[in-house]
This record gives C-alpha cells, sequence and structure tokens, in this order.
C-alpha cells in the first residue's frame, strides 16, 4: 500500500483553533481540517479544497508549521490502521472570510458531526488526534514530529 500524503490546517484566532468534530462509538473526537493529497495537486491546493469539504469555507494556506508521519501498526489503532503509512502536513492557515455556525461543508468526512472553536489551553482535555500536536500548538517551533499518534 502506498504511503499517503495528507495535508492539515492549523488556524487559530483568539487563542481557540478550529477543528472538525468527529463522533464514534468511544464517543466525540477532533481532527485538524484537511486530508489527502490528489494526484497533480499540489499540498496548498489539497488543502483549500478540504477544507471547503469539511468546514464549508476557504482558507488561505500561510507557512508549513509540522510534519508528522503516522505509521498505523505503531499505535492503538493497529487492529484497522496497521496497513496506513501517512505523512501530514501541517499549515498555518487563516480563514478568507467571516466565520460562522451556518456554513455548509460541501463533503464532510464519514465521522464528521461539526466544526468547533476549541480554546488551545484547554485542548489537552479533548480526544484530539493526533493527540502529541498539542504540545506543539502555538509555540514549538519543532517541524519534524515523528511517528506520533
Amino acid at each position: 500500500m502506498p504511503i499517503r500524503n495528507s495535508a492539515k490546517a492549523i488556524i487559530i484566532r483568539d487563542n481557540k483553533i478550529l477543528l472538525t468534530k468527529n463522533k464514534d462509538v468511544e464517543g466525540f473526537f477532533y481532527l485538524f481540517p484537511g486530508g489527502g493529497q490528489e494526484h497533480g495537486e499540489t499540498l496548498p491546493e489539497a488543502l483549500k479544497r478540504e477544507c471547503v469539504e469539511e468546514m464549508g469555507c476557504e482558507v488561505e494556506v500561510g507557512a508549513l508549521l509540522h510534519v508528522r508521519e503516522y505509521i498505523g501498526k505503531n499505535h492503538e489503532h493497529a487492529s484497522f490502521d496497521s496497513n496506513l503509512h501517512q505523512v501530514e502536513f501541517y499549515f498555518a492557515c487563516r480563514l478568507l472570510s467571516e466565520w460562522s455556525d451556518h456554513l455548509t461543508p460541501s463533503n464532510p468526512d464519514s465521522h464528521q458531526v461539526g466544526v468547533e472553536w476549541i480554546d488551545i489551553h484547554v485542548l489537552k482535555q479533548f480526544r484530539l488526534y493526533p493527540k502529541e500536536i498539542s504540545s506543539h500548538i502555538g509555540g514549538s517551533s519543532k517541524v519534524y514530529l515523528g511517528d506520533i499518534n
């Protein structure tokens, strides 16, 4: 199975971060907006498309902040992720229009139930994937984060 590239948005405003809210059998969990890069698409193009699909709004893609690998067989979800190897590129992004709770995602992910602003100071209290990245939000200059979950 090939390695998959994924572009992710880090959108922070007023000490809050914008995340997609998802639900599974364990309850709610949060993910960074974004997703898989398609053939012929640059990472910023992929991220712009994914933000419209998952949040219903356009973003300006800024600097690359972090690179994370996820090798499924090495983590807690190995039972269903064992064949997954994904490289995620986290970019600083800015909304191009005013945020509204009434924006409609054009193609939300299968577990997605909404989008939510979360205070970055309490981020560790939420089930966020990848968990380790909350330590790097809003300050860490470390770019390559390694194989983390």
